[in-house]
């Protein structure tokens, strides 16, 4: 019988943090035009016009300023994530049956708690996509943030501590349900799979 492989074998890990560095790398993009287009009186009408100017007046750099600070924050919140769901499946669902309710609260309160956990780097990305100018000349920086450190350092000088929180509650209930449909659905179909698999082999 061939021996399945568990989720900790290397070539998984490895392909598992490949997927993560390439979605990133097509995604951040996508999220600093989101932002921009999010902001308050933001000055583009459409997304082509935000990629062409952001690109004309700050490169194509500008669409990977918060790269580095996305994968950290996405190590963190996955970690969590998963560690939490887990924990909570123990608590409410000790036997691991197939178990809807279960799965989706389980879900939530996995989102919940990493989505809160890593607002700080979540605030520190969205000011790099940003680069709100406002935000910016009140602590005297002229140009454009890069890197990480930076973003961590300016976001405390505008709020302090609390100001790595700035919008958590807004991150928490978009993660509540994200996170509760995708968990319910992924054990929905192992559950569907694997009992399909069993009736195939159980004899007429």
């Amino acid at each position: 019988m061939r021996k399945i492989r568990s989720v900790k074998d290397p070539p998984k890990r490895i392909a598992g943090s490949m997927a993560t560095l390439l979605h990133d790398a097509v995604m951040n993009p996508a999220e600093v035009v989101k932002q921009r287009m999010q902001m308050y009186n933001s000055p583009y009408k459409t997304v082509l016009e935000c990629i062409r100017t952001v690109k004309r007046t700050e490169g194509l750099g500008a669409f990977y300023r918060s790269y580095t600070t996305q994968l950290t924050m996405n190590i963190p919140f996955q970690a969590i994530h998963f560690i939490t769901y887990e924990f909570m499946q123990e608590q409410i669902n000790p036997r691991r049956q197939y178990n809807p309710h279960t799965h989706i609260v389980s879900g939530a309160v996995a989102g919940a708690v990493a989505a809160a956990a890593t607002t700080p780097l979540d605030v520190c990305k969205t000011l790099l996509n940003t680069q709100e100018n406002v935000a910016l000349s009140s602590v005297n920086i002229s140009g454009h943030l890069s890197g990480m450190a930076n973003a961590f350092r300016t976001v405390y000088q505008l709020g302090g501590v609390a100001g790595y929180f700035k919008g958590v509650q807004a991150r928490v209930i978009y993660q509540i349900p994200s996170t509760a449909i995708a968990w319910s659905v992924y054990e929905f179909f192992k559950y569907f799979l694997t009992k399909r698999e069993a009736n195939k082999k159980t004899p007429c």
